[in-house]
């Protein structure tokens, strides 16, 4: 019996053991973002949700590695947290495990779905699911379940196979699960405050388009 309950507390550990190995197709990933000492890029922005009319903003935005992002603008605009962490740091910013998912096909290709689990209280999230491109090096899709902030979509394109920064990112969010700071939306944006009091589940979509990257890397 104590061989079998030894035999039993091997296993339980070989597997907890395992399960703190970092995915490597994730690590390098991140070594290629983290090689990016700073960038600034032009931003445009645009909403699709069904009670606010928005017009195109416009904005730069500069980034410094170990620094929070800053942007600048003529019309001041809150720009949404989770669609500007190109370096995952908020994703990887405690420590946590990953579970290798296997393949997931999205617009014919495939790619490794990961996921990355916190075990620090800390993080504001409970889980995320990642999909990288692993001949390329880069994050194609997020989906991160927060703990106060309800679940964010997080789609990136890019340009080139060349890119390591996305062209493009779309936002997909339940609006009844996130804070919408429409003060901070600009003079010129519309709310129609009878659809969003509309019952039933509403749903909303950012999207950011970037332009006239400036990158500093060490590679």
């Amino acid at each position: 019996m104590k061989r079998i309950g030894v035999i039993i507390l091997f296993q339980i550990l070989c597997i907890g053991l395992s399960a703190q190995v970092v995915d490597a197709d994730l690590l390098k990933v991140k070594n290629r973002l983290d090689s990016i000492v700073s960038f600034s890029t032009q931003l445009k922005l645009e909403v699709d949700i069904s009670f606010i009319n928005m017009p195109v903003k416009k904005a730069q935005m500069f980034y410094s590695k170990g620094k929070k992002v800053k942007f600048s603008s003529d019309d001041f605009v809150m720009l949404p947290k989770r669609g500007l962490d190109f370096s995952l740091n908020s994703l990887l910013e405690y420590s946590f495990i990953t579970v290798d998912r296997g393949m997931e096909q999205r617009n014919g290709r495939s790619y490794k779905a990961v996921n990355i689990i916190p075990t620090d209280k800390r993080a504001d999230f409970s889980i995320a699911t990642i999909l990288i491109d692993t001949k390329l090096k880069r994050v194609m899709e997020s989906e991160i379940n927060t703990k106060k902030d309800g679940s964010y979509l997080l789609s990136f394109q890019y340009n080139t196979d060349t890119k390591v920064l996305p062209d493009k990112v779309i936002v997909n969010f339940e609006i009844e699960k996130i804070r919408i700071p429409i003060n901070f939306m600009g003079k010129d944006t519309q709310l129609d405050r009878k659809k969003m009091k509309a019952a039933g589940t509403k749903t909303g979509a950012i999207y950011l388009t970037m332009s006239n990257y400036q990158i500093k890397s060490v590679l």
